[in-house]
């Protein structure tokens, strides 16, 4: 593999012997080597190809405009986070969170941090990644000595939530979690009751509606003949959560004229069942 252009010490481009292109990084990985040059690849430590034209043209702006040691945070933040979550995540981050990185410092240093409006969602729906959102920010501090507000965690979450995704853009995943906590809201306002944010079932009711929510903006339902039966049995089983269930359709329809299939309706029904039964069952003996 040779080295096509020189981006920094730590990255480059290079072209293996079947001509394709791919970005490289490493440390040191191109200190006193020129273009035509074998890459060193005991020092590779990553590799990626940039598929679309505008990635690459986005990744030399970016080597252009901010500083070496700031894809370094990135990419130690990465690494922290894909072991601490278990997750593998689409090698466009290392772009994503270094140009965010960069922009969020110089914001910082001009006294304009902004306010995450969703950071509270973000903490009671993306646990793992929010706590893995603080630790990327003491690896901030540790590298530039830079104290990043709290609400960055949120934003950060939100990447590594988005790089799980594959293909998903940042906007559509804050727009899905402002649709679960509508979705949580239409429950607890039906029910006038708080939801357990530590119970089993509202953890399995969050996941349904992540996924679920992924549905919805690639315009999919829950593939099968649609269980009519089924749909009888948990309806007059599960009035109070069914009907709870269909304000939720109806908002669907309003806010996105998106209908709801029966087997929808009967997943949803069901978790609303297990997040509210047990705290009715509660609420009754006080």
């Amino acid at each position: 593999m040779r080295i096509k252009k020189i981006y920094n010490n730590n990255v480059l481009l290079a072209e293996n012997d079947k001509h394709v292109e791919k970005v490289v990084m490493g440390r040191g990985i191109a200190f006193k080597k020129r273009a035509d040059e074998e890459v060193d690849t005991s020092k590779i430590e990553k590799t990626f190809i940039l598929e679309k034209n505008e990635w690459s043209r986005t990744f030399e702006q970016l080597l252009n405009e901010i500083p070496a040691g700031y894809f370094e945070i990135a990419d130690e933040i990465i690494r922290y986070a894909q072991s601490a979550l278990g997750a593998q995540f689409s090698k466009y981050i290392y772009l994503t969170l270094t140009d965010h990185i960069s922009f969020a410092l110089r914001r910082h240093r001009e006294h304009i941090d902004m306010r995450n409006a969703l950071i509270w969602e973000i903490k009671k729906f993306y646990k793992d990644e929010f706590a893995a959102g603080v630790t990327a920010l003491d690896i901030i501090k540790r590298r530039t000595g830079e104290q990043l507000p709290e609400d960055e965690a949120g934003f950060i979450a939100l990447h590594f939530v988005n790089a799980q995704i594959e293909g998903q853009r940042m906007q559509q995943t804050m727009e899905m979690t402002g649709i679960t906590n509508d979705i949580l809201n239409i429950v607890k306002y039906y029910f006038h009751t708080e939801l357990d944010e530590n119970s089993l079932n509202y953890e399995r009711f969050v996941t349904h509606l992540r996924f679920f929510n992924q549905r919805l903006f690639h315009r999919e339902q829950i593939q099968s003949d649609g269980d009519d039966f089924l749909h009888e049995q948990v309806k007059k089983k599960y009035p109070d959560a069914y009907s709870c269930t269909n304000r939720i359709k109806a908002y669907f329809k309003r806010s996105f004229d998106f209908d709801i299939s029966i087997d929808e309706q009967i997943y949803l029904t069901i978790h609303i069942h297990r997040v509210t039964d047990r705290r009715k069952r509660l609420e009754s003996k006080t």
